[in-house]
């Protein structure tokens, strides 16, 4: 059954937002040029500043770093940075879905160890799902994690991981059982050390000239037996409980939202009605999208499965956000008569997004992957 249960932002939410907003302000710095796809600016020094202000594992106990926020919350701060187009890169994964998989399934040692460090804006992750040849189909995922004593061997590829040639650790997908009449059985997380454990990391250039996705090549990497996250073999579990992290945040409908912004203000105070009903069109998609987000930001609040919920997020999110700069072309202005720093604004924006857009149905699961998950939560396969 599909629901999205009707809920609403606190008061203390509201100051929060003020708070980041001040924030940024005083961080202008940090914002060269702003663009709200959230793997465009990888900044430590940046992700370390929200470290100290609590907004990095604002959901987790403080026990470990975080700041025993709510969800909504977390929302707040995260609508705020992105809408700016601040650099959030580094910390992203680690916060959003790294963390939260530790917290949930992690040792006791494991969530001492990593979660004050990423909560610090210290310590970054990448995913380790996808595979060369696999796609989005998670249960052909080919890479071994062979036990051998204390240790497990890993052999195996993973391709289009994020920031992996800077971040510090990867929680991998990988098979420790052979493969078995059930698709799903066999499968484990296991945490690796990019910079200590062997693994090749080779970046792939994008079309924006950019090296966020990359290649990591696994030849018999050793790692010690106790990075295993959770349960051996519980793994595809774990991994479905995940996405719903990944797939349910603004940043499914926000990757183009500083393309809107610089729009709005080529087209000035007096549009032409073309373009105030394209502007009014854009603003209704945000505003619909961005009350299912909050609903499910509440669900998972109250602890509920909202994987087809997150689902339905991400594709009309991701399928919203591609399009947009295909209106925005069809209603700018003539630049020529614009002031230049807007004009510059414009078009350094929307060509940078044109170029990463492709990308915005693939990651987190194609659009393909998506109306499947949506069509078995509706009971139509």
């Amino acid at each position: 059954m599909l629901q999205f249960d009707r809920v609403s932002l606190n008061d203390e939410s509201q100051v929060l937002r003020q708070q980041v907003r001040d924030f940024i302000a005083e961080n202008k710095a940090h914002l060269p040029r702003p663009n709200s796809d959230f793997v465009t600016g990888h900044d430590a020094e940046f992700s370390q500043k929200l470290g100290e202000q609590g907004w990095i594992g604002m959901t987790w106990p403080e026990a470990y770093g975080g700041s025993d926020k709510s969800n909504f919350e977390r929302l707040v701060v995260t609508e705020e940075l992105l809408a700016a187009g601040a650099p959030v890169s580094a910390h992203w994964i680690a916060d959003r879905q790294s963390g939260p998989v530790l917290l949930r399934f992690g040792t006791e040692a494991q969530r001492q160890k990593y979660l004050p460090e990423i909560a610090r804006g210290e310590s970054y992750f990448s995913i380790g799902m996808s595979e060369p040849d696999t796609g989005s189909d998670l249960a052909s995922v080919r890479t071994t994690a062979t036990a051998e004593g204390d240790a497990y061997r890993i052999n195996g590829t993973k391709i289009w991981t994020t920031d992996a040639h800077r971040n510090h650790y990867i929680i991998c997908l990988v098979r420790t059982e052979a493969p078995s009449e059930n698709r799903h059985a066999g499968f484990s997380q296991i945490i690796v050390d990019l910079k200590n454990d062997g693994a090749k990391v080779r970046p792939i250039r994008n079309m924006a000239g950019g090296e966020d996705f990359n290649e990591v090549v696994f030849d018999n990497v050793l790692v010690p037996k106790d990075r295993i996250v959770g349960e051996a073999g519980n793994g595809w579990q774990q991994v479905t409980s995940e996405l719903a992290y990944e797939r349910s945040g603004p940043e499914r409908f926000l990757s183009s939202f500083r393309v809107f912004v610089e729009l709005v203000r080529v087209c000035g105070d007096s549009p032409t009605p073309h373009q105030a009903a394209a502007i009014g069109r854009i603003a209704s998609h945000f505003m619909t999208l961005r009350r299912m987000s909050l609903s499910v930001a509440g669900m998972l609040e109250s602890g509920k499965d909202v994987s087809v919920e997150a689902a339905l997020v991400k594709e009309l999110g991701n399928n919203f956000e591609k399009v947009l700069p295909e209106i925005a072309r069809l209603v700018v202005p003539d630049l020529s008569a614009v002031d230049p720093a807007k004009q510059r604004l414009f078009r350094e924006t929307f060509e940078e997004t044109l170029m990463l857009s492709p990308s915005f149905t693939l990651r987190g699961g194609t659009r393909e992957i998506m109306r499947g998950v949506i069509a078995r939560g509706l009971g139509l396969r």
